[in-house]
């Protein structure tokens, strides 16, 4: 495993444990989820110009904008749990309320 590669499956890693052990905020939770997704853009983008194919070279920039969604989506969500909620503490958001 090349030092590139191992620093971006580290870099998913790290986000994931993020993800996994810090699930106080909703904020933190999306920051977390929007590493995740930029690090295995950067290496998609880096094995599609290793492999010099041009049948995938559309596949980084769609995953691109999966994560531009991915991040519009959690900021509405964002503010909408705080001003319903007051907080956007995680444990405070039960979906059993109305």
């Amino acid at each position: 495993m090349s030092l590139t590669q191992f620093s971006f499956t580290l870099a998913f890693i790290m986000g994931l444990t993020g993800l996994t052990f810090y699930r106080t905020h909703l904020l933190s939770a999306l920051l977390c989820l929007e590493g995740m997704m930029l690090s295995i853009f950067i290496a998609l983008a880096l094995w599609m110009l290793q492999l010099e194919s041009s049948t995938f070279s559309a596949a980084p920039m769609i995953l691109l904008t999966f994560s531009a969604c991915e991040a519009s989506v959690g900021l509405a969500l964002l503010v909408a749990t705080a001003r319903t909620h007051g907080t956007d503490h995680l444990q405070s958001l039960n979906l059993l309320q109305c």
